[in-house]
C-alpha cells in the first residue's frame, strides 16, 4: 500500500494479504481464507509481546466473499471465508528481492537495491561506502538472523516454510504459514505437511536453514561485492553469532548467570531426556523455576516439573532415574550459581513464557470464529499482551495440548494453503 511516517518518526511500509491479484502477482488469485488469516494475526502479535523480531498485523478483515480452498491438497477442495491481513513493518524487503535481481544478471539494479536498503533500513550503515557499506550490511543482517533464529529456539517457534523468500533482511519473522510450536519435545518436528517426508524445515534444522539462506544472500550480492573472503567471514559470524546467542539463551533458560565448563554437556543431557519423555518445554522451563535448592530427595524434585510430561505413565524407570540424577545436579550447579530461589525465579519467569500460541488454541479459536463467535480472538490478544505474567484466571491457557488435538488437521500439521 505504502509507507507511513508515525508521529515517533518511525516508517512503516503496509501490506495487504489476501486482497487478490497485483502488477506482481503470479499465476494463483492473491486471496486469502479467514482460517490461515485469522492464524497470521493473532500469532505475529503474540511473538511480538514474547520479545521476538517480528512483522506485526495491523488490521484483519472479510471479504464477504467465499475463497476455494484445497486445505491439504489432497483433492477436497472447500469454498472458506474470504479475509485480507494488514501487515505493517519497517520494511518487507526478503533475501529474495536480492536473488531474482542476480539471477536475471541485473547488476545495476541490483547495486540500487543495495544502496536503498542501507540507506532507508540501516541508517547506522555510512551507505556511502561503496562495497565496504554493502560488506557491513550483510554481516548485521547475519547477525539479525542469528538473533531472530535464537529467539524462535527459545519459545519451541517452528516456522515451516524457510525458504529465501520467507527471510527478512531486518531479522524479522515474516510470512506466518503453516508455522507451530512444539509441544512434545521434537526437534524433527515440522508443522508443515508438505515438509513431512524431508523435514528440511523442522525446529532442529532452523539454524542450518537460515545459514544456507544466507549463503544464497551472499551468493546474490557476490557480483557487485566482489569479496569472497569477506563474505565468507561474515557467513561465520553468523554460526558464531547463534552460538553464543543460543547458550547463553539456554543459560538463561535454567536461570544461570555464571558459566562453567560443564554447563553445556548439562544442557544437552536435558534436551535429550526431552526427546525420550515425551517433554512439553514451555511447561517444564516455566516449572523447573519454582525449584527449591534446598529439596534433596529426587521423588520431590520430580514433581516440580511432573505436569510438563504428556505421557508420565510410560516414561521408563531408566529415564525417570537419568530425570532425578539432572534434577539433582542442577540443584548442585544452582548451588554454586549465588542466586537465591526468588531472583532465580523471576529472572527465569522473565525468559520463559507462560503463554506460547500453541496449535490447539488456534484451532479453538478459529472453529468458534467459524460460527461468528470472536470472543476467544479477543480473550488470545489479550493473554499474549502479557505472556510472561502469570495471569492465574487464565491458567487453562498454558495447558499442554489435548490428546483430541494430538493427530486433528490444525492442530498437528498445516500446508501453505491460504
Amino acid at each position: 500500500l505504502g509507507e507511513v511516517v508515525n508521529g515517533d518518526n518511525q516508517r512503516w511500509t503496509l501490506q495487504l494479504k489476501g486482497a487478490g491479484p497485483t502488477p506482481y502477482s503470479r499465476s494463483a488469485d492473491g486471496l486469502a481464507v479467514l482460517r490461515s488469516s485469522l492464524r497470521e494475526f493473532i500469532c505475529s502479535e503474540a511473538m511480538h509481546h514474547l520479545g521476538i523480531p517480528t512483522t506485526r498485523a495491523l488490521s484483519l478483515i472479510l471479504t464477504g466473499d467465499r475463497v476455494l480452498r484445497d486445505m491439504f491438497y489432497d483433492g477436497h477442495p472447500e469454498l472458506e471465508p474470504g479475509a485480507v491481513v494488514c501487515r505493517t513493518s519497517p520494511s518487507f524487503i526478503r533475501f529474495g528481492n536480492f536473488e531474482i535481481l542476480s539471477a536475471r544478471q541485473e547488476y545495476d539494479l541490483l547495486e540500487q537495491l543495495l544502496h536503498f536498503t542501507v540507506t532507508n533500513d540501516f541508517p547506522e550503515i555510512d551507505a556511502s561506502g561503496g562495497v565496504d557499506s554493502y560488506l557491513q550490511w550483510f554481516t548485521e543482517v547475519s547477525r539479525r538472523t542469528a538473533s531472530m533464529i535464537a529467539h524462535w529456539m527459545r519459545v519451541g517457534f517452528v516456522h515451516g516454510v524457510m525458504n529465501s523468500d520467507n527471510m527478512s533482511v531486518l531479522g524479522l519473522t515474516i510470512d506466518y504459514g503453516p508455522y507451530g510450536w512444539l509441544e512434545g519435545y521434537d526437534p524433527t518436528w515440522t508443522p508443515n505437511t508438505t515438509d513431512a517426508q524431508g523435514r528440511r524445515y523442522c525446529y532442529g534444522n532452523q539454524p542450518y536453514m537460515a545459514q544456507w539462506n544466507l549463503m544464497q544472500l551472499a551468493n546474490a550480492i557476490f557480483p557487485v561485492v566482489k569479496d569472497e573472503k569477506r563474505l565468507q567471514e561474515a557467513l561465520d559470524s553468523y554460526r558464531v553469532t547463534f552460538q553464543e546467542e543460543w547458550q547463553q539463551t539456554l543459560r538463561a533458560k535454567l536461570g544461570l548467570h555464571t558459566l562453567e565448563k560443564h554447563d553445556d554437556k548439562m544442557i544437552s543431557s536435558l534436551l535429550e531426556l526431552f526427546t525420550k519423555t515425551e517433554t512439553d518445554m514451555t511447561i517444564f522451563f516455566r516449572s523447573l523455576a519454582n525449584l527449591k535448592v534446598a529439596e534433596k530427595d529426587g521423588d520431590k524434585l520430580l514433581k516440580f516439573v511432573e505436569d510438563a510430561f504428556y505421557t508420565p505413565e510410560e516414561i521408563s524407570q531408566d529415564h525417570l532415574e537419568n530425570l532425578k540424577n539432572w534434577l539433582h545436579l542442577y540443584r548442585l550447579r544452582l548451588l554454586r550459581n549465588d542466586l537465591g530461589d526468588e531472583e532465580r525465579r523471576r529472572r527465569m519467569n522473565q525468559i520463559n513464557p507462560k503463554y506460547v500460541f500453541r496449535n490447539y488454541l488456534a484451532q479453538q479459536a478459529i472453529d468458534k470464529v467459524e460460527e461468528g463467535d470472536y470472543s476467544e480472538v479477543e480473550e488470545l490478544l489479550d493473554l499474549f499482551r502479557k505472556p510472561y505474567d502469570e495471569q492465574p484466571e487464565r491458567h487453562h491457557y498454558a495447558a499442554k495440548r489435548p490428546e483430541w488435538a494430538r493427530n486433528r488437521p490444525g492442530c498437528s500439521m498445516l500446508s501453505c494453503s491460504s
